[in-house]
């Protein structure tokens, strides 16, 4: 079994399972820059809260990414996932290395294409 950002790359794909792998990859990628934005709010929040914070803002980011790249996270395409990555790479640059950056896309690369 391979895994990729949770998902078995042996097994027959969907786009919304690649999407689902867009988001934790996001999430390993940017969650602990998101956390320590939080400063004294990390506080009032808790551990809990801010793991559902960290979960949501991701989220959102990644469904701006289709949205900005005329996709629809609910409904998502092989191309429309492409586009996403491709704004989502572009977006990361201002905060993450171009080797961190083309790593994730490859990885997530490979899920889709194994879609078809």
């Amino acid at each position: 079994m391979n895994l990729i950002y949770g998902v078995d790359s042996s097994k027959k794909l969907t786009p919304e399972v690649v999407r689902n792998a867009i988001v934790i990859c996001f999430e390993q990628a940017h969650g602990e820059a998101t956390k320590s934005s939080l400063g004294d709010l990390a506080k009032d929040l808790g551990e809990q809260g801010v793991e559902k914070f960290t979960k949501a803002n991701i989220e959102s980011i990644v469904r701006k990414a289709f949205r900005e790249s005329g996709g629809d996270f609910e409904l998502p395409t092989k191309e429309s996932i492409i586009k996403a990555m491709n704004w989502l790479a572009e977006f990361s640059k201002s905060f993450r290395s171009p080797e961190i950056i083309k790593m994730h896309y490859n990885e997530v690369l490979k899920l889709v294409n194994k879609l078809k």
